[in-house]
């Protein structure tokens, strides 16, 4: 038996072991490619009984940073005792504030109650007292980014037989969470007895520890929907064992209670007038409102608007170009923290890509004039980079434009495009326009959310009336399926340009 020692603690390993199983023990490192070898994210600095480099490393690391122990952690396996130093990542800006319609008080708890949003990415919780008070909130990312940045690379590995330590590592996320909240509202944790947790369907699946193998292949259906009511000690929470948690009903397999409890929150339906929502996340979730009916679909836009997959793509943290304006032909970039760059974030890509057609280092085609293009030294954009924000903005804008046509009318139609997400509080509407992110047609028309989605969960925990509402929506929802549309497929091959074809029907 080896022991592995990371930063100062003791972990026993079996030789032969790859390292990146041993740093999950200790709570994982981001491996946005699941440990495939191909992002070169996963670095870490080791030293002592450990496989000789790989023709992955060699390829993601120089000769130097190979001489002072950097590796890369999904690369190697431990042959002996060994040490690892993890530098401790700049907190991720997460966003917890967002729009939330009025509710009348009916707790579904007694004394205090927590609403947790489980996103792919990110967790977010907020703390309420029995007046309904917000007492304190909370966010971390999600560990679960261990086993890769989007949802398929987790439910591959569930069906490996990690499904255990995927629950097992969110639980005791949100477990912090909580007692985090609980510590700044200086109440003991088991004081919290009611509890809405929110999320995409795999990530629900994920989290009760149900099987997505129904989510992995046609007909895409989910194995649970939800809409229920379970104990928090059932779900492996140990800081509020007693409490009753509400898991808010989904639409489908690709359309979460995410984006019931966002609809909730941003009052989308029941009115009127036609109304668009968007997550534009790792999975593109939208939904339309129009005539009475909803009509929902999701696109696998991918990790790109989340800062994975990039070369040089990063969370919305200390360090990461989150806005970038020209001025004279010179790109004016903006870093979190206002310290020397580290790399670029969603919002960030956005706004450089629009400003690279201004200045005409990119055609509308996506071809890069000089690759990698430098937004503000030493972080870039290279062509591979423009690829991939192409597809993942192609995906999202012909998903609405999908909507739009399956329904029979036009951007002018639309009174309102609420966006909703972390990554949408932070975007530059012009910008997206410009790129083909959102139909031009529906850009004057952007309301942002913030984060619906817990905002929604927030208020399912303050009302327990809200519940047969949100759980009605849900139900009489139609789901548009659109890996076969033809219409889709057309909207999204036109969507591949910049500025071409973007501006909605």
């Amino acid at each position: 038996m080896a022991t592995v020692t990371v930063n100062g603690q003791p972990f026993p390993a079996e030789p032969g072991t790859p390292l990146h199983q041993v740093l999950r023990r200790r709570g994982g490192l981001e491996m946005p490619c699941a440990g495939q070898g191909r992002c070169g994210k996963c670095r870490i600095t080791a030293s002592g009984a450990l496989s000789a480099p790989s023709s992955a490393e060699r390829a993601h690391l120089t000769r130097e940073e190979l001489a002072r122990g950097v590796r890369l952690a999904c690369c190697v396996r431990v042959e002996g005792d060994c040490r690892v130093t993890l530098s401790d990542s700049a907190r991720s800006q997460i966003c917890l504030s967002g729009v939330m319609d009025a509710v009348s008080l009916r707790p579904r708890f007694h004394a205090c109650g927590a609403a947790v949003d489980i996103g792919t990415t990110t967790l977010a919780a907020s703390l309420y007292g029995a007046d309904g008070t917000l007492l304190a909130q909370a966010s971390a990312a999600n560990p679960q980014a261990a086993w890769g940045a989007d949802v398929i690379s987790r439910i591959e590995a569930a069906l490996r037989g990690e499904g255990g330590a995927l629950a097992a590592c969110v639980r005791g996320a949100v477990d912090a969470l909580l007692n985090q909240m609980a510590e700044q509202a200086r109440i003991a944790p088991g004081e919290i007895d009611g509890l809405v947790i929110t999320g995409n369907t795999a990530m629900l699946h994920l989290f009760t520890e149900t099987s997505p193998e129904p989510l992995s292949h046609a007909p895409f259906e989910a194995a649970r929907l939800f809409g229920e009511t379970c104990s928090a000690g059932s779900l492996g929470l140990s800081a509020c064992p007693e409490g009753s948690v509400y898991l808010p009903r989904c639409v489908s397999a690709f359309v979460g209670a995410d984006i019931t409890t966002a609809l909730l929150a941003g009052g989308i339906c029941g009115k009127d007038e036609t109304r668009l929502l968007v997550d534009v996340g790792t999975n593109g979730e939208m939904a339309l409102w129009h005539g009475g009916a909803l009509c929902c679909c999701s696109t696998a836009a991918g990790p790109a608007f989340e800062g994975a997959g990039l070369s040089m793509g990063m969370h919305g943290q200390e360090g990461a170009v989150d806005h970038v304006s020209v001025r004279d032909g010179v790109l004016l970039p903006h870093v979190i923290g206002d310290v020397p760059p580290r790399g670029i974030c969603g919002s960030g890509v956005i706004d450089a890509l629009a400003c690279l057609l201004e200045t005409g280092e990119l055609d509308e085609t996506g071809l890069l004039e000089t690759s990698p293009a430098l937004i503000a030294p030493p972080a870039a954009l290279t062509q591979k980079d423009v690829r991939m924000v192409q597809l993942a903005k192609s995906a999202i804008s012909a998903g609405l434009r999908t909507l739009l046509h399956t329904a029979g009318i036009s951007c002018p139609d639309v009174a309102e495009l609420a966006v909703a997400g972390g990554f949408g509080s932070c975007l530059n509407a012009e910008n997206a326009g410009h790129i083909g992110l959102i139909p031009e047609g529906l850009v004057s028309k952007v309301r942002v959310l913030g984060n619906a989605a817990l905002s929604g969960a927030s208020m399912l925990l303050l009302d327990e009336e809200l519940a047969g509402t949100c759980e009605h929506l849900a139900r009489r929802a139609r789901t548009l399926e659109l890996s076969a549309n033809p219409v889709f497929a057309e909207y999204y091959t036109e969507g591949m340009f910049f500025g071409h074809g973007t501006d909605g029907l």
